[in-house]
């Protein structure tokens, strides 16, 4: 019997550029300038305290221009001028300059621990558990498990600002939106504008389950 040839083994390595993203959007964090990072900081800040721009550029001693152009990145702000951007908005210069990372929100839920908060459904047994929320930022993000009990009653009358998306888990439900019915069977999923008339409309197979995240302007 002839011996085994040994298996080749795949030496082939992976860009590290084709693991910065698995999604379409752009890669930000290349890109990004000190300016630009203190900019970005500068701006949360600011619209966290409901300041406008000719507001906090008042109460700094700057020029609205000025402001302007230290929020967008498109000039280096004297240190002068950052520590007194930094007394106005009470944080410490430092916070200024943080990296990246140091900025960027994530919010973790442990299974079974979501936060059950009533809505508009919640009178007709719909339960919503929030999985989680955006903390900054100009859009807010809410990921919520929807539970439809048997008895729960069917509601597509639902209105609200942003984008909805739903994927379903359990159950069965004809699932309205605008003029049109969609049957949602485990591992259907729904995006769609959530200014039109939405909900479930027929309530077939209980108890039902959906993954719902609602995504729209932050103030909207």
């Amino acid at each position: 019997m002839a011996p085994r040839k040994p298996r080749k083994v795949s030496t082939k390595t992976v860009d590290d550029a084709d693991l910065k993203t698995g999604s379409l959007a752009p890669s930000e964090a290349a890109s990004r300038s000190l300016e630009e990072g203190i900019g970005d900081t500068v701006r949360a800040l600011r619209k966290s305290l409901g300041l406008t721009l000719a507001e906090l550029a008042s109460a700094t001693g700057i020029s609205t221009g000025m402001l302007s152009k230290i929020e967008t990145g498109s000039i280096s702000a004297s240190l002068g001028t950052l520590k007194a951007l930094a007394q106005t908005l009470n944080v410490s210069i430092s916070q200024l300059f943080a990296e990246d990372e140091e900025q960027r929100d994530c919010s973790f839920v442990k299974r079974g621990t979501g936060v059950r908060i009533e809505r508009r459904g919640t009178k007709a047994g719909h339960l919503y558990d929030l999985l989680g929320h955006s903390l900054a930022g100009d859009v807010r993000v809410e990921p919520y498990l929807i539970t439809l009990r048997k008895g729960a009653v069917a509601y597509p009358n639902f209105r609200h600002s942003g984008v909805e998306f739903i994927y379903m888990l359990s159950g069965k439900v004809e699932y309205r939106h605008a003029e049109r019915l969609y049957l949602l069977e485990p591992g259907d999923a729904l995006f769609f504008d959530a200014a039109a008339r939405h909900g479930p409309e027929t309530l077939i197979e209980a108890p039902m389950q959906y993954l719902s995240i609602i995504i729209y302007p932050r103030g909207g």
